[in-house]
């Protein structure tokens, strides 16, 4: 019997766009249909360089934006091993954010974007890259409280959803608006995953 290879889908989106709600969904929907599949969301603030970013985010520790980028990429290098061992053993590997998030938040902040993208070439690419695309207002009314620095800056935000829409103008791409409900929002997911995964509605 020929193993069926595996495939590395991410969600991208501003904080609250549904991501997590839709990467657990289909993770659901590719187990149902006999699969293995691994949701990796990031950052992964278990490991010491995810500590380092939850710290900068909260306050406690202050990083140029530079820096902060390369903690971020860093943090999916430490997760390198894993998701190839994953990818290779034919899952399907559900990323929470990936690379296009430091592409987004870093070009918001001014950096280069080309840079951002070379410096994730030796990562594992995505087969498909699903946006979830919703205003920065949507995503102050869904989170209140606890908001982290840079869910607070509504300017950078329109800034990174701007980057996020631009680069969803790419192959392998889908823009679905997520500003519906997550029942509308999964409906288009599976639509554009129905080739690279065989999945059904």
């Amino acid at each position: 019997m020929t193993m069926r290879p595996g495939s590395l889908i991410a969600f991208e989106g501003l904080d609250q766009s549904g991501k997590e709600t839709q990467a657990k969904r289909l993770a659901g929907r590719v187990t149902a249909g006999g699969r293995l599949a691994t949701i990796v969301a990031f950052p992964d603030r278990a490991t010491p360089i995810g500590q380092e970013i939850e710290s900068a985010l909260r306050g406690r520790r202050e990083y140029r934006a530079d820096v902060m980028q390369l903690l971020y990429v860093a943090n999916r290098y430490e997760w390198k091993p894993a998701i190839e061992e994953m990818l290779a053993a034919g899952q399907i590997v559900v990323c929470d954010r990936y690379l296009a998030s430091s592409v987004a938040y870093g070009e918001a902040q001014a950096l280069d974007p080309d840079w951002l993208f070379d410096l994730q070439r030796f990562l594992p690419q995505p087969a498909v890259t699903l946006l979830l695309d919703i205003a920065p207002a949507t995503a102050v009314e869904r989170k209140r409280v606890n908001r982290d620095r840079f869910e607070r800056d509504l300017d950078l935000l329109e800034r990174v959803r701007r980057s996020y829409q631009r680069q969803a103008t790419r192959a392998g791409w889908h823009r679905i608006d997520g500003e519906r409900p997550p029942d509308a929002v999964e409906a288009d997911v599976l639509t554009a995953l129905a080739g690279p995964l065989g999945l059904r509605s």
